[in-house]
């Protein structure tokens, strides 16, 4: 990813899709950085931000418009699955949870995978047609 692009600062997708639950530790109450008023409990052992466990969901850290242009508001003190999500196509890895939730939003998936996808068969003669046969990319 170039540092003059970040996908991310125009999207906001996954803050607006996704519950963000984590350890409760991690609130800075319980000694961790979390904003502790930013967050609600969701079960004895659990948090999640505030605003993402709503059926419409929206982190209350997410500022802007997602779509449009977009910052974490928390963003040095974010928890752990804020931190591990990885944007589709970061390091030439696909996230189908990245593009699911840019899908919500009319946003285009961020990552194509460059292998081929494959349509043909060819089956081997004596090869039963369900197991045993080559199959051609399409071009």
């Amino acid at each position: 990813m170039s540092d003059n692009f970040n996908p991310c600062v125009s999207c906001g997708a996954c803050c607006a899709h996704f519950r963000v639950s984590f350890y409760w530790a991690e609130a800075d109450d319980a000694g961790g950085g979390v904003p502790a008023h930013l967050t609600e409990p969701l079960n004895l052992l659990m948090r999640n931000m505030r605003g993402t466990n709503a059926r419409t969901p929206r982190c209350v850290a997410l500022q802007g418009e997602v779509g449009q242009c977009v910052s974490c508001g928390i963003y040095e003190q974010r928890p752990t699955p804020c931190r591990e999500f990885a944007m589709s196509g970061e390091n030439g890895v696909g996230n189908e949870a990245c593009d699911r939730a840019r899908a919500k939003y009319g946003l285009p998936p961020l990552f194509f995978s460059s292998n081929p996808t494959l349509t043909e068969s060819y089956v081997s003669l004596g090869a039963s047609p369900a197991s045993d046969h080559v199959q051609s990319p399409d071009l």
